[in-house]
């Protein structure tokens, strides 16, 4: 069975995705950020982005909190995410082993999702596949 996200273009399912860890991403002028994961649809960017650093908007961002940076990724990052449109903000809160998912909409971001260990989801923009949060945390999958 083919996973949704590992199509490659030309092939007989449409869609796929590019992902980049710690990539400097310039979202503004003078704006650069290193975001933990970042993730472009291949139907928008059809190459891999590269370059240092990238100018492709990325249409998923995930961010991982730590203590030290937990403000930053959820007011400073957001609201230049949100500025530039980025399409869906993930945030994973290991202390709390939670994960949000947030939805752009002009007015601000929409909270689409909240879940925590234990709980199987479909996380926007990764709907079609089933997520087990337990995993983000270092759980074993349950159907292995």
């Amino acid at each position: 069975m083919k996973i949704p996200f590992q199509r490659r273009p030309g092939g007989r399912w449409p869609g796929g995705w590019w992902f980049a860890t710690e990539v400097e991403l310039e979202l503004a002028p003078d704006q650069v950020f290193r975001p933990d994961v970042v993730g472009w649809r291949r139907e928008r960017a059809p190459e891999r982005p590269s370059g240092s650093p990238v100018r492709i908007r990325p249409d998923w961002v995930c961010g991982v909190l730590s203590p030290d940076n937990a403000r930053n990724d959820t007011v400073k990052k957001m609201r230049v995410y949100q500025r530039c449109q980025l399409p869906h903000y993930w945030v994973i809160d290991p202390r709390e082993e939670t994960m949000t998912v947030y939805r752009w909409t002009p007015e601000g971001y929409l909270v689409a999702l909240r879940a925590e260990r234990g709980e199987r989801v479909r996380a926007e923009p990764f709907d079609a596949i089933e997520l087990q949060v337990g995993v983000l945390f270092g759980d074993e999958r349950e159907d292995e």
